[in-house]
């Protein structure tokens, strides 16, 4: 893919989420897309177990690591390691609202400390050659989205920062749960769009409320990327139009069900590792759009995957509730 194309479309990095299995599922889906790991932090890597927390499989590239933390020298430190991991790119979290998070010093509290967001842009981009991104908000609390996102986009900038993705909204950090701060504060795609024509350099990404894979199509007359987050996760069956919407290349499957015949020999594989079903299986229960069966494969598998010594044949039973249908495949393909 071209460098300008790595960004175009992304999938969100989103906490209890996008962990390897939804990412290897996700790329059944799309060839092309962007995924990221759900943030970690430096303190995670450098003092936990890393083998669980950053492995990946191979057919998960291009997979950015998103880091959580404002030390640079630790996070000089951590995106050295994921470069030894093989990730292809490195995104600092400068837009989680959560409490942890703040009591961190790191995510959306970092909207306030712009100096410091760029010599952590700096050291990582000193400690590796794979791309290093933010990923930010407009602004915080009663900043004023104008000049705190242009703040923060001139210290990053000067530190090389390689792309920047923007959530189109404010986070407020006391008064609103991280929850609520995905759907509250207003979303102002204008002020991002403004930023662009600023800054034709680096490419700049738009996040928050992308609800369809057209939606997507539509901000990218005034961006050069895309984030969608929780359509992409709640309702995957969108992803199989990414390609062909987006980068003009073939759909990798006809339909949903496809891609879940797909997915089985990796659950399988994984299955023999001590993984549990409902591990993998958690991430596809909105697969199935306006196809009939979807409510009953929704439920088999919410009432057995679950279950110990749950099987492959679990998935197979459910799926098996699931009619093929020529709407399921027109629907996805228009999506």
């Amino acid at each position: 893919m071209q460098p300008n194309q790595l960004h175009r479309f992304a999938v969100a990095p989103m906490m209890d989420w996008t962990d390897r299995h939804c990412r290897y599922f996700h790329r059944l889906l799309t060839r092309h897309a962007l995924l990221y790991t759900e943030m970690i932090t430096t303190g995670a890597i450098l003092h936990g177990d890393r083998q669980r927390l950053l492995r990946f499989d191979p057919a998960e590239h291009p997979v950015a690591l998103q880091l959580g933390g404002s030390n640079p020298a630790d996070l000089a430190q951590s995106a050295r390691i994921a470069e030894d991991f093989g990730y292809d790119e490195i995104n600092l979290n400068v837009g989680c609202p959560s409490d942890r998070v703040q009591e961190g010093r790191f995510g959306a509290c970092l909207m306030a400390e712009p100096v410091l967001v760029g010599e952590c842009v700096a050291a990582m981009k000193a400690a590796v050659r794979i791309p290093v991104t933010v990923k930010c908000r407009i602004g915080i609390d009663e900043q004023d989205p104008e000049e705190a996102l242009e703040t923060l986009t001139r210290a990053v900038k000067v530190a090389g920062v390689d792309a920047l993705i923007v959530h189109a909204r404010k986070a407020w950090l006391a008064g609103l749960s991280p929850k609520e701060n995905r759907d509250i504060p207003p979303l102002d795609y204008e002020r991002v769009y403004r930023l662009k024509k600023t800054h034709p350099e680096p490419p700049i990404s738009i996040n928050g409320g992308v609800s369809s894979v057209e939606a997507a199509h539509a901000h990218l007359q005034f961006v050069d990327g895309v984030m969608m987050g929780r359509a992409a996760y709640q309702e995957p069956w969108r992803l199989l139009a990414v390609d062909p919407v987006l980068f003009g290349t073939d759909a990798t499957f006809r339909s949903p069900k496809q891609a879940l015949e797909a997915f089985f020999p990796y659950i399988e594989r994984e299955l023999a590792h001590g993984t549990r079903l409902h591990a993998m299986t958690r991430h596809i229960l909105g697969l199935f759009h306006a196809v009939p069966g979807a409510r009953a494969f929704r439920r088999h598998i919410a009432i057995h995957a679950v279950k110990p010594g749950a099987d492959i044949g679990v998935l197979r039973d459910a799926m098996g509730l699931v009619m093929d249908s020529p709407a399921q495949m027109t629907h996805t393909a228009a999506a």
